[in-house]
């Protein structure tokens, strides 16, 4: 009797995660696939949001620089809470190390926020509000995009055209110092991504192009990581300096399972990192 109730409450619980799931899912539709070059990997999932002229939120994924795909937006929580507030969502998808370089992967990210500007009318989305995301190596691409105006001016945009940057638990904002730290637990993805040169690694380094001008604002988090925690507060002290609204906060949660969660977990209500985001992004796209 005892074992049947609990392969009954078991079951229970599989159908009640089955349909959270399945909810889930069906609260965000499939995306509309966008190409903006002609690369295989030059393309963006979009969501549209619920009105005529939606904030737009540019999520860009990590994966070490080498891996990763835009699909990992797909069913998120982050998407299905951004979606709630009635935001429009792209997930961009970018060429690889080692197929090209870090330099064209900022690019990439570049010419993907122009392409959405150009085509604000056509995807309802409102130009004067897009704010710009990443986590891990995307969180150090939009910070790139953020601080070196360069890309953006070559897609035919300004920093200040985004509201703002968020990234999440970057790890690579200066990267000579973090190369040099003792403390640097990946120093061998680094090398292999960034080379040696120390210049290379100095103009791909977001935190030694913070003078202005930048994106309007930045929210910088990391969990309890050596790597992230230091890169984080070099970034989020090198904008103050210069002159940059940036807030850098951190949160529970240690080693890659950490750096994970506040990727996957982003949108759960319960989930502290969720309501800061939320508020951050409110008030951007409320200026």
């Amino acid at each position: 009797m005892g074992r049947t109730i609990l392969a009954g409450a078991a079951a229970l619980m599989m159908a009640l995660a089955a349909l959270s799931g399945t909810a889930r899912e069906a609260a965000a539709p499939p995306p509309v696939e966008i190409a903006y070059g002609e690369d295989e990997l030059q393309r963006i999932d979009f969501w549209p949001g619920a009105g005529r002229k939606s904030p737009l939120v540019i999520f860009v994924h990590g994966g070490g620089w080498r891996r990763g795909d835009k699909q990992m937006m797909t069913g998120s929580a982050k998407l299905v809470s951004w979606q709630a507030k009635g935001y429009a969502v792209a997930s961009v998808g970018y060429r690889l190390v080692p197929q090209a370089k870090v330099e064209q992967q900022a690019q990439d990210v570049a010419d993907a926020v122009a392409h959405l500007h150009r085509k604000a009318a056509d995807l309802r989305i409102d130009p004067a509000h897009i704010a710009l995301a990443g986590h891990s190596a995307g969180a150090h691409l939009a910070a790139l995009v953020g601080t070196d105006e360069r890309y953006l001016q070559r897609a035919g945009l300004e920093a200040s055209d985004l509201v703002g940057i968020l990234a999440l638990d970057g790890a690579a904002y200066d990267i000579p110092a973090q190369m040099a730290s003792p403390a640097a637990l990946q120093a061998h993805i680094y090398r292999g991504v960034f080379g040696k040169s120390p210049m290379r690694q100095q103009a791909l380094s977001p935190a030694l192009h913070a003078e202005a001008p930048n994106a309007r604002a930045f929210l910088i988090l990391h969990v309890d990581r050596i790597d992230s925690t230091a890169q984080s507060r070099l970034l989020g002290e090198a904008l103050r300096k210069a002159g940059s609204v940036a807030v850098v906060k951190g949160f529970p949660g240690e080693g890659l399972r950490g750096h994970a969660d506040i990727n996957r977990r982003l949108g759960e209500p319960d989930y502290p990192v969720t309501a800061i985001v939320n508020a951050w992004l409110a008030a951007r796209f409320a200026t």
